[in-house]
């Protein structure tokens, strides 16, 4: 059998229960990494699932919700433990509200920004020192369409978005020295619940696959060089 692309590699990726975190979860796997996943909840199941029953011993498949310290701290000591340090970071986990701006409650604001921004910034801190022992390491964050422009009713999601676009720019500069490639994917429509909590209706141009494929592209393909970009999934 001819090696993945990801022979070798550890790779953890966020919101892994569903959606294109469930996708790039398992595509990951199916290249030949392992997968350390993780997701606030896991009653919908999980990326493990989808594995043949014999690869999926070698996973890792955790409660975490990123919008708090402690249980990002508590997730990665488990992922260092039980499978070491990882090469690759995934920060796909979020969440989407559909409001009016005057009518949004700012518990429904700060949770948007907490899953979708502040979550990846408490990851990235916590996994920092273990990427950096792995000497060259990747870290993806997962953007949107809304990341590049705006969607009316979608004000925190959009936020979000274009935080994440900002962070991910200014941390490629920041760790550009320690060999660690940063990078974001903004896609367009996907066919996932997020799609139909934010956009209602709307058709979607692409599978999780299709992301998950452009994040393959990231971690395995992209070359070192390449790093604080932004790869738009959507014409």
């Amino acid at each position: 059998m001819t090696p993945g692309k990801l022979a070798g590699k550890i790779a953890v990726v966020t919101g892994a229960s569903r959606g294109i975190g469930r996708a790039i979860a398992g595509l990951f796997a199916q290249e030949g990494a392992v997968v350390a996943g993780c997701a606030r909840g896991l009653d919908r199941g999980d990326f493990l699932q989808d594995l043949d029953p014999g690869e999926r011993a070698r996973h890792l498949m955790l409660t975490c919700d990123v919008r708090h310290r402690e249980p990002v701290q508590w997730f990665r000591d488990r992922v260092l433990a039980q499978l070491g340090a990882p090469d690759i970071l995934v920060n796909n986990a979020g969440t989407v509200a559909r409001m009016p701006v005057d009518g949004m409650p700012e518990s429904v604001w700060d949770d948007v920004l907490c899953a979708n921004l502040k979550g990846t910034f408490l990851m990235v801190q916590a996994f920092l020192p273990a990427l950096r022992s792995r000497g060259p390491a990747r870290i993806i964050n997962m953007a949107s369409i809304a990341g590049r422009q705006g969607t009316p009713l979608l004000s925190a999601y959009c936020a979000a978005k274009h935080g994440v676009v900002g962070l991910t720019r200014s941390l490629a500069e920041e760790l550009r020295p320690d060999g660690i490639a940063v990078n974001a994917i903004c896609p367009g429509s996907v066919d996932t619940d997020m799609l139909a909590i934010g956009r209602p209706g709307a058709k979607p141009d692409m599978s999780p696959l299709d992301v998950a494929r452009a994040a393959l592209f990231l971690a395995a393909d992209a070359p070192a060089a390449m790093t604080g970009r932004c790869v738009d999934v959507f014409g």
